[in-house]
């Protein structure tokens, strides 16, 4: 038998922010770090900014992500940061079977708010929250997968499988402010309006559904559940060697599955997790807050490759 494979990456996420004018102060919030999660091992973590900052913490958030805050007092017209890593994966999904996970209805009620009675930790992740709303026309889209009694993953995949053909990919189509609704409507969009509608129509149901924000290498290994074909390993993936978002749904039984809309695939061996929330507000790889700087311009660059054994 062969030995699972256990692919190792090298990432670098260059960000560069160039202002019109002098920032005199700013403070910023990071999301860059890797997740140290099951089926993934960070082995290494160096985090680069131009200019050095006055200050530098490390910290957990509320969903268990590793943050960064970084304050900045020196007078600049450019900010660079850059984030390196090395990341060890494990197959996660290769032996899922989804006609094993229970009706979609009792896994809805499950999550159902009830008085006097404990609440399961994943039914916060089964409401609106600021980028992704609770919507009927998200519900009525979705129900065409979530037939009566139909086990819950398998409805998933097949929301997954319609969203990825309904849709079509357009690299710029969208920016972070695109309503839901409207990428919905105009069923265009990238990563993140993939998986934004696609969290909405499960949320619409009452079941819970996570955004997963990281990255794909070019080369994806996907996995693939019993009775779907299994996917070309180098098919031209959507959403390679950049930032890449996805959807994780619950199961009571199976634990979190992730599903990529973009790529109609199970995560394999090829998607690199940074952090998880309620969409992608909660996992901005950079955001801040700066006194001056007028316009800017941003550029992102992000590398993919393999480690050498």
């Amino acid at each position: 038998m062969n030995a699972p494979y256990r692919p190792e990456y090298h990432v670098e996420h260059d960000t560069e922010y160039e202002y019109s004018s002098q920032v005199a102060f700013a403070q910023h919030l990071a999301h860059l770090t890797p997740l140290s999660a099951p089926g993934q091992t960070v082995r290494g973590f160096t985090l680069d900014i131009d200019p050095e900052p006055v200050k530098v913490d490390h910290t957990l958030d509320y969903f268990g992500n590793r943050r960064t805050y970084f304050a900045l007092t020196v007078a600049h017209e450019v900010l660079r940061v850059r984030a390196s890593s090395r990341v060890r994966l494990e197959p996660r999904f290769e032996d899922l079977d989804a006609d094993a996970s229970p009706a979609w209805e009792s896994v809805q009620t499950a999550l159902q708010y009830e008085a006097g009675v404990p609440f399961a930790p994943a039914a916060e992740f089964c409401f609106a929250s600021a980028f992704v709303p609770r919507e009927a026309r998200l519900r009525e889209y979705a129900l065409r997968s979530f037939e009566p009694g139909r086990p819950l993953i398998a409805a998933a995949i097949d929301l997954m499988h319609r969203i990825h053909r309904d849709f079509r990919y357009a690299a710029g189509s969208t920016d972070v402010a695109t309503p839901v609704l409207k990428a919905f409507e105009a069923r265009t969009g990238v990563c993140q309006d993939f998986t934004h509608v696609m969290i909405g129509c499960l949320r619409s149901l009452g079941l819970a559904a996570r955004y997963v924000s990281g990255y794909l290498y070019t080369q994806a290994r996907f996995a693939h559940a019993p009775g779907d074909a299994a996917p070309q390993e180098d098919a031209g993936v959507v959403g390679a060697d950049a930032s890449h978002a996805w959807v994780a749904v619950y199961c009571p039984v199976l634990g979190w599955i992730e599903l990529d809309p973009t790529n109609d695939a199970i995560p394999g061996t090829g998607h690199v997790r940074l952090a998880s929330g309620r969409d992608y507000g909660d996992v901005a790889p950079l955001r801040g807050v700066v006194r001056g700087g007028g316009e800017h311009l941003l550029r992102v660059g992000v590398r993919l490759t393999l480690a050498a054994e």
